[in-house]
């Protein structure tokens, strides 16, 4: 075999072997790229399957949308029409919305240190609750009524609603403290008729108990009328009979007062006040003490000068002066009032008079309010069985300092200090000091 054929030869024999060796790989290589390429054809139609499912739920929530939007502006264009739709209420039901409900307790803890007392020093803790009903009739007429606690040993003392807690946990009586009607005319605007036992309806500066205790709640019929002299001014007039005490025979006790006031609106928050007043007492000179309607005392008269009879000695036509000034000081609302009566039927111990002054209001949480008011009031300048409950014990015929604090604790719940420096100016207790501490927490609604 000549060189160039065993060359051919070998050539042969090794691609035969290259062929032999590497065939099991090349075919291994194949299968490879074939199981790839299944893998990519399957991962693609995956991915147009999750394309297809995608594309579905993008189209439900569009129909979600769509659905909802057409909700909305249906809503929207049915709301003017149902905002025009006034409530409906029951005819059963009806009378209730002519109902309004008031109320209020009281706790308060208090000190009283009276030199002419049988004891040094006396602690106690009393309660105050009260609970008021208004009706309105109609456009014109309306009713009121409120129950009360207070003390009375045949009926209640008209000048307090306080229950002192003792008696061994007895229960407590609960009086009539309000019932009255009111009549506003609609032809004659700013007038007004109150009948019953009522709210006093005679103005007092800052709200003072020089004449009347804020508790006293007087019996007949009260005529008022408020009208406007310019834009900032206004004029007010109340004219009242009330029936003190009703006799089988001889004449009834009774009250005739008459009383007018000028506001003027400097601006806002400035104004100023200014009125009179008279009061007139009819059969009252020589009848019994009208406190052994409610109280058995050993001073029944409060002060007032009696004969030897224990019958009132003198007659009591009151004229009263007073003033109110407002203003806002530092951000805060202040006012300075003062009050002067005479009693005009009497010679001698007929004057009384008080000045004090009020910073801030306690209306809203966290509000405050400080109080101070100063008074002489001679023994005969008032009825003593009317005037301040609280001022030497009750009645007339003494001087003293009156400081208050009050604070809002939260929205209708308030608590408050109230301190009275007092002197006596009665025969027998000249010059005996009184002193009087209140705590107070009242509720209301």
């Amino acid at each position: 075999m000549s060189d160039g054929q065993w060359k051919k030869w070998q050539l042969g024999l090794g691609v035969l072997c290259a062929a032999v060796l590497l065939g099991p790989a090349l075919a291994g290589a194949q299968e490879d790229v074939n199981q790839l390429k299944a893998e990519l054809q399957a991962q693609r139609h995956r991915q147009a399957d999750l394309e297809d499912k995608i594309n579905q739920l993008e189209a439900r929530q569009k129909l979600k949308e769509r659905a909802m939007n057409e909700k909305i502006e249906q809503a929207a264009a049915a709301k003017p029409e149902e905002e025009k739709k006034p409530d409906v209420i029951p005819d059963s039901l009806k009378w209730a919305s002519k109902l309004s409900w008031s109320g209020d307790l009281r706790y308060r803890y208090e000190y009283i240190d009276d030199d002419g007392a049988d004891t040094d020093s006396r602690s106690r803790n009393r309660i105050r609750a009260r609970l008021g009903l208004g009706v309105k009739v109609n456009d014109e007429w309306d009713l009121g009524f409120r129950l009360a606690t207070g003390n009375g040993e045949v009926s209640g003392d008209p000048v307090s609603t306080n229950q002192t807690l003792d008696e061994a946990f007895s229960k407590k009586p609960i009086w009539l403290d309000q019932a009255f009607f009111g009549y506003h005319p609609q032809w004659f605007k700013g007038a007004g008729v109150t009948g019953g036992k009522m709210e006093n309806p005679f103005y007092k500066p800052g709200k003072n108990e020089l004449i009347w205790d804020s508790d006293l709640t007087p019996e007949g019929v009260a005529l008022t009328y408020g009208t406007s002299l310019t834009e900032k001014t206004t004029l007010n007039w109340v004219a009242g009979g009330f029936w003190v005490n009703e006799e089988s025979s001889g004449g009834d006790t009774s009250l005739w007062g008459i009383q007018g006031y000028v506001k003027h609106q400097i601006d806002k928050p400035t104004y100023v006040l200014g009125g009179a007043s008279w009061f007139d007492y009819g059969n009252i000179q020589g009848e019994e003490s009208l406190a052994d309607e409610w109280n058995a005392d050993d001073d029944a008269f409060f002060g007032n000068t009696a004969t030897a009879g224990d019958l009132f000695a003198l007659d009591y036509d009151l004229f009263e002066l007073f003033a109110e000034f407002g203003a806002e000081v530092a951000k805060l609302p202040v006012a300075v009032f003062g009050d002067y009566v005479q009693n005009t039927a009497a010679d001698d111990e007929d004057t009384g008079w008080l000045v004090g002054v009020a910073i801030n209001k306690a209306k809203d949480p966290g509000s405050w309010q400080v109080e101070w008011d100063y008074r002489e009031l001679e023994r005969d300048a008032v009825v003593g069985q009317f005037c301040a409950s609280d001022f030497i014990g009750g009645g007339a015929g003494g001087k003293g300092h009156r400081f208050a604090f009050n604070y809002m604790v939260a929205k209708n719940v308030a608590a408050g200090v109230t301190y009275y420096m007092d002197e006596f100016d009665r025969p027998g207790r000249q010059g005996e000091d009184y002193d009087r501490v209140q705590v107070d927490l009242a509720v209301k609604f």
